[in-house]
């Protein structure tokens, strides 16, 4: 698993699962895609750790395999920067898998519509999560949480109070007065507030007594004193958010850039599809096989003169899987 935020996220409003989901890509992606899409949420999904897990294809395949289902529409990358409440502010990084395939649009318009998500509290250091807010019930709870203790019924001591007056049944060199009692409430109360028990103040005031006691009160106020256990983290109420996403950027599937330094088409920059033979390095596209071309599908007289003249401008032709069919016409 990646690290908590930062895996597998579905980009949702998913197509139902079909045998034609993964049909335009090759075999080999189509076994990636297929293995990509059966991962649990919050896979990591770099390609060393998909290439570990996958039973057959290495890293360097399913790294090529990975850039292949970004340019088609099924993989994004996107950068959201956030602010928290604090003031604070980050960037995350998130991955984005789609088993239907998106358009450059579509993915723009998903991006769109992260920036300015309002996220809620549960987030964890470092990341942010925009999911939909907690529920009613789910905030009533955490007030619940972290009210205080009830207050006795009028006329009945309170329960730090009970608990010092019960020391002299469990042990009888520790008879506190009610005066006693009364002076030693408040440091009761705070033990119990920070999470004691009675029975915690019961053993560490009765626990390795000298014999006899001549002073009570007064060893029992040193040991609550000396004694006092550490706060407890505050629980607080929680609001219903608590970040903010104010920008969000398509960054490349595998490279440091995003929208910012370089231009970004199907999930790539340009040195990756350069790399992924999309491109030429003067920035052409290098045109696609249509499926006429395809063996046993011969090209027409007139296709064949108008892809030639379109490999003679790009300089060189790459079928749909990136192999080098021919270059130099």
């Amino acid at each position: 698993m990646a690290k908590t935020g930062y895996g597998k996220r579905s980009a949702g409003d998913e197509d139902p699962h079909a045998d034609p989901d993964f049909a335009h890509l090759s075999p080999r992606d189509r076994e990636i895609a297929v293995f990509v899409d059966h991962l649990e949420e919050g896979h990591a999904m770099g390609y060393k750790a998909i290439a570990a897990a996958h039973p057959v294809h290495g890293q360097q395949f399913t790294r090529g395999c990975l850039k292949r289902l970004s340019n088609v529409g099924h993989l994004r990358q996107l950068r959201e920067h956030i602010t928290v409440e604090d003031d604070s502010m980050r960037w995350v990084t998130r991955t984005y898998w789609s088993r239907t395939r998106r358009s450059e649009e579509w993915w723009a318009d998903f991006a769109r519509q992260r920036d300015g998500r309002l996220v809620p509290e549960d987030y964890q250091a470092g990341l942010a999560r925009p999911e939909e807010p907690e529920s009613p019930a789910s905030a009533d709870q955490a007030v619940e949480e972290a009210a205080p203790a009830d207050e006795p019924p009028a006329g009945q001591p309170s329960a730090a109070y009970q608990a010092l007056a019960d020391l002299r049944a469990a042990d009888s060199r520790m008879p506190l007065s009610e005066s006693d009692c009364r002076s030693l409430e408040s440091l009761a109360a705070e033990w119990l507030s920070r999470g004691s028990t009675p029975h915690d103040i019961t053993r560490a005031l009765t626990d390795g007594l000298p014999s006899p006691v001549t002073n009570p009160g007064g060893l029992a106020r040193k040991r609550l004193e000396n004694k006092m256990p550490p706060k407890k983290a505050k629980v607080r109420q929680r609001s219903a958010l608590k970040a903010r996403v104010d920008r969000v950027i398509t960054a490349c599937l595998t490279c440091d850039e995003d929208e910012r330094t370089a231009e970004i088409v199907g999930g790539l920059c340009r040195e990756c599809r350069v790399e992924l033979d999309l491109e030429t390095p003067d920035g052409q596209e290098i045109p696609v096989i249509p499926e006429t071309f395809l063996p046993g599908q011969g090209p027409s007289p007139e296709e064949t003169l108008l892809w030639a003249a379109a490999v003679r401008e790009a300089g060189g032709l790459r079928s749909r899987g990136g192999q080098q069919l021919w270059r130099g016409m």
